[in-house]
């Protein structure tokens, strides 16, 4: 099951198709998703309740490396997407490679488009894409305290 909500590119832009032509509102987020814990559980919840479908946009391991560093990510893009699908508050899960999700989201198209309240709307890639759609820019807050560097730096400092 959890897998089935893992698709290419391809795929989500037919679903996306789909759930539009069904009149259902579009959410996109994106994110590396490493080391997954509170934080990003409460972020998704909000984002998934902007709209009817949830499409998540997962960075591959490649991509994380290059916007985390080189011993990122700890958990590998298989099995970061498997952990994304099987929240039931998530829809589809679509990796990409790229430095943005732009190309994503260009093809996509979402109708909101969601980020956490660490952005502004200015610096959300897309932003200006959806908004130029008719679509909505959305920021929600994070969880205080919770990030995966922070859960990272605890357990060096344990062992």
């Amino acid at each position: 099951m959890t897998e089935s909500k893992i698709l290419t590119r391809e795929q989500a832009i037919q679903r996306a198709d789909q759930w539009r032509a069904e009149g259902q509102q579009i959410v996109f987020t994106n994110g590396c998703f490493d080391i997954v814990h509170l934080g990003h559980i409460d972020y998704l919840e909000k984002a998934r309740h902007l709209g009817d479908r949830l499409i998540l946009g997962l960075n591959t391991d490649a991509s994380v490396s290059c916007v985390k560093g080189p011993l990122r990510p700890v958990v590998d893009e298989y099995a970061r997407a498997r952990l994304m699908a099987a929240f039931e508050f998530v829809d589809a899960v679509v990796l990409f490679g790229e430095p943005t999700p732009i190309e994503l989201i260009e093809v996509i198209r979402p109708d909101v488009l969601v980020k956490g309240n660490d952005y502004t709307v200015a610096t959300i890639v897309g932003a200006d894409f959806v908004l130029g759609r008719g679509g909505r820019v959305e920021t929600v807050a994070l969880v205080p305290g919770y990030s995966t560097t922070k859960l990272i730096d605890r357990i060096k400092q344990s062992y």
